[in-house]
């Protein structure tokens, strides 16, 4: 098997041109996978993120939550209230019932409400109006 440096050259200028980290090219039965790893460091930027990760760390043993913990059931955008202005669907301190809606999760267009899991008083209300949510993301913790 030739190797066609040519094509090899091409997409890696691709790869600056368009600013990518990973380009695939695929034609019959080859297959050519182009990748580059930037990494620049500073210096003087190593001591400050290590410091960083240190306090990240010890930040969150001292904020352990307990409760019951109402988490997403999909990736998407979190909402308090059913449409803008309107009233949100649970404050701190509010009592809820299993089955009552908390919160809605936007994924493709789709409004998902998320019903509670159990019943209990709002703790807190762990993400923002309008914030990304992750699958299994915890977002209402319960009394």
């Amino acid at each position: 098997m030739k190797i066609n440096k040519k094509i090899i050259k091409e997409l890696s200028d691709y790869l600056d041109e368009f600013n990518l980290t990973e380009l695939e090219y695929t034609e019959k039965d080859t297959k050519i996978k182009v990748s580059k790893n930037n990494i620049s460091v500073n210096s003087q930027s190593i001591p400050n993120l290590r410091n960083n990760l240190t306090e990240d760390k010890t930040n969150k043993k001292d904020q352990v939550k307990s409760g019951i913990e109402i988490t997403s059931p999909i990736i998407g955008t979190a909402y308090h209230a059913p449409e803008p202005g309107a009233k949100k669907f649970v404050e701190i301190g509010k009592k809820i019932k299993k089955g009552d809606t908390v919160m809605i999760v936007e994924a493709m267009k789709t409004m998902n409400h998320v019903p509670s899991t159990s019943d209990g008083i709002v703790k807190e209300i762990c993400v923002e109006d309008g914030q990304p949510v992750e699958f299994g993301q915890i977002i209402i913790i319960l009394e």
